[in-house]
């Protein structure tokens, strides 16, 4: 459980800089991470920390996509950890 806690984590300080850094690249006009990463990124227990480094770095808020596929990705995310605990699988 503790190593699922601590993968987590990290995974979601790395989505959260990838945010980040798609945001200084936009700026700097250089070549960007595409969306479909960061959205699989957020899919791929990254919710937390795509939502959050949109929210931080005001990156992707206006496009739909993001709208809708940030939250779905949090709700996946929750599911997911949900059915670790309830089938006592962590």
């Amino acid at each position: 459980m503790k190593l699922l806690i601590l993968i987590m984590t990290v995974w979601n300080i790395i989505t959260f800089l990838m945010m980040g850094l798609d945001k200084m690249k936009a700026k700097a006009d250089r070549r960007r991470i595409s969306e479909k990463t960061l959205l699989m990124s957020a899919f791929v227990m990254g919710g937390i920390g795509i939502a959050v480094g949109a929210a931080v770095f005001h990156h992707k808020t206006r496009k739909l996509v993001f709208k809708i596929g940030i939250p779905l990705a949090l709700i996946a995310n929750a599911a997911v950890i949900y059915g670790l605990i309830y089938f006592n699988i962590v």
